[in-house]
């Protein structure tokens, strides 16, 4: 099965989602999820993508983010991938692929859809039966282990201001 290509830089914010090698729940042991949220911030720090959320699920990952400037998506997933996966096996805790091939995405369209795939995120692990609160999923952005970056401009939502009226 091939991996269809992505070409050229579409500036936006991306939902993506990346599950683990054979969906083996390697994301079980806290010094894996540990090695993954580190790797994610780490390249954000680096300022490679500004990073709006994540859920680190036991097989698979979601990150909600916008690439940088310079930067594709292809290439900032590949650098989420590849360096929690080379430092899982520097910390001699697997020995087999950490990753399935490619990944999927969606382009955020507009500040509904952003709250959407948010909500999303932050519900994963109550879905899952993993906690009752997504505040309580230690392994995601909704817990604050991690400071995120600004929602982007136009993916803001809108605020009316109510008109009153004096009289």
């Amino acid at each position: 099965m091939s991996i269809p290509s992505r070409h050229g830089r579409m500036p936006g914010t991306y939902f993506v989602t990346s599950r683990t090698w054979e969906s083996r729940k390697l994301f079980i042991t806290d010094a894996r999820c540990e090695i993954f949220v580190r790797s994610l911030l780490d390249y954000r720090t680096r300022g490679e993508y500004a990073l709006n959320g994540f859920v680190v699920m036991p097989d698979h990952v979601h990150v909600l983010l916008t690439p940088g400037a310079d930067k594709t998506l292809e290439r900032c997933v590949q650098m989420i991938k590849g360096g929690s996966a080379h430092a899982i096996r520097e910390e001699r805790l697997m020995k087999f692929p950490v990753w399935q091939r490619g990944f999927s995405d969606h382009r955020i369209r507009d500040a509904a859809d952003f709250e959407s795939h948010a909500r999303y995120m932050e519900m994963n692990a109550v879905k899952a039966r993993l906690v009752l609160d997504p505040r309580a999923y230690r392994w995601s952005s909704a817990s604050g282990i991690a400071t995120l970056d600004e929602v982007p401009q136009g993916l803001k939502p809108l605020v009316i201001a109510a008109s009153v009226r004096h009289g």
